[in-house]
């Protein structure tokens, strides 16, 4: 605990000790958690950190035409407020926190490393740690270094040696605080943008956008992953996926490392609803089963569809902030099938909500816990529940708009004030019960 700043347990002790207090343990949750059972929360260090200037998407964002709503800026300025982050995450009760590391800042030119950017993160790793939180870490979330998009990402076939590269590197320098790690966040994201009619239709826009950037960086090849031709890029990734596990494992042997996929519950008709998740999967099942020491749920919703294609959601449904329907039922179903399809351990490492309403926020997390309780009741093994997000942070395209954090940031002041979804999960997490 030396190199966390009593300025910093002083704030976040006044801003959850009196709504601690207040919050009583969520009652009916009488189903002891299994050993080592992990609670905490989500983020990405771009959506958090601010300032990521040498990425891809920091030129997409500043760009014309742009395909955002808003510009990251200074995002939540976890970059240099980490520890409040971690202090008001343990003071909440969480166990754990998952949390990213950003190549466009680790590899700033193509095969220079910054060993300063390395050490930040591993003094970030650190007071995680001293906070009693253990650190789930993602080496890859959708952004990559302005140098690799330009070169033509993750379309370019020799792009798994560059990714295996910085994997290395950075677990060699990282991977002993790490508590676990997964190479990509929703590595079948291109997958779920194509597939998807809520999502295909931002495709236009987006293209628009990527030739703006090849101009303006004069890179003809410009790629920008969750827009890239799912025909090429799925293959490349997977190879990917592989060469940075075997490059994580040849330096941690010991560290486990798994793979997220975007796992959206699919509903229909079973051979229709079996053919699109075969779609939205595109053979990461296979690569999980063969090069994953874990695999991460991460499921918001469900879709509907039917032999002429997507339903739309049933008439009058509650829908989110973000645009879709308010299923929290959807996790469940998502454990099943990653259960059945991959067997291999199970951890949520992301479930969430955004809304405005907090109560709406508080029933989600409750209804999709009723879920994970009944997975466990029928043997699966599930081995966290990881909100999505600790902070209301920057959602890609859709700006500071939706918001899904259990914890408000002012935007120019930096402030985090918890929401009394914070206190109701944290209780839950305290009493490690479902």
């Amino acid at each position: 605990m030396a190199d966390v700043s009593r300025r910093v347990l002083i704030a976040a002790a006044a801003i959850a000790a009196p709504m601690l207090q207040a919050a009583a343990a969520p009652a009916k949750r009488t189903r002891k958690a299994p050993p080592g059972f992990l609670w905490g929360t989500a983020i990405s260090a771009y959506q958090s950190e601010g300032n990521n200037t040498n990425s891809d998407a920091w030129l997409m964002e500043n760009i014309q035409p742009s395909m955002f709503k808003e510009r990251s800026g200074d995002a939540c300025d976890s970059y240099h407020r980490y520890k409040e982050d971690f202090a008001l995450a343990a003071r909440l009760g969480f166990n754990c926190y998952r949390l990213g590391i950003e190549w466009a800042r680790i590899e700033p030119s193509e095969g220079r490393f910054s060993n300063a950017e390395l050490d930040h993160y591993a003094r970030m790793l650190t007071a995680c740690r001293a906070h009693g939180l253990r650190p789930i870490v993602t080496f890859n979330h959708f952004t990559t270094p302005l140098w690799f998009a330009m070169r033509g990402g993750f379309e370019a076939a020799d792009s798994p040696d560059l990714f295996a590269r910085y994997c290395g590197r950075a677990a060699q320098h990282l991977g002993g605080v790490m508590h676990m790690a997964t190479t990509f966040n929703e590595a079948n994201i291109q997958l779920l943008v194509h597939l998807f009619p809520a999502f295909s239709a931002g495709i236009p826009k987006a293209r628009e956008a990527i030739a703006a950037a090849a101009r303006a960086t004069n890179s003809p090849r410009f790629s920008r992953l969750a827009y890239a031709d799912p025909a090429i890029v799925t293959p490349i990734m997977q190879e990917a996926h592989r060469r940075g596990y075997d490059a994580i494992k040849a330096v941690r042997p010991s560290l486990p490392v798994g793979i997220t996929l975007t796992t959206q519950d699919i509903q229909g008709p079973p051979e229709i609803a079996a053919q699109y998740r075969d779609r939205l999967y595109g053979g990461w099942a296979d690569v999980a089963r063969s090069h994953a020491d874990f695999f991460g749920v991460q499921t918001y919703t469900r879709f509907s569809v039917d032999a002429n294609g997507f339903v739309p959601p049933p008439k009058g449904a509650e829908m989110t902030g973000a645009g879709y329907e308010f299923y929290p039922q959807a996790l469940a179903n998502t454990i099943r099938w990653a259960h059945a399809a991959i067997g291999k351990p199970i951890y949520v490492t992301e479930s969430g909500i955004a809304t405005d309403d907090d109560t709406r926020r508080i029933a989600f997390i409750d209804q999709a816990l009723d879920g994970v309780r009944q997975c466990l009741d029928e043997g699966i093994p599930v081995h966290s529940y990881l909100y999505w997000s600790l902070l209301d942070n920057f959602e890609w395209t859709s700006g500071y708009g939706p918001h899904f954090g259990l914890v408000s940031v002012d935007r120019e002041t930096f402030a985090r004030k918890a929401k009394p979804s914070a206190m109701h999960l944290g209780a839950i997490a305290r009493g490690n019960r479902l």
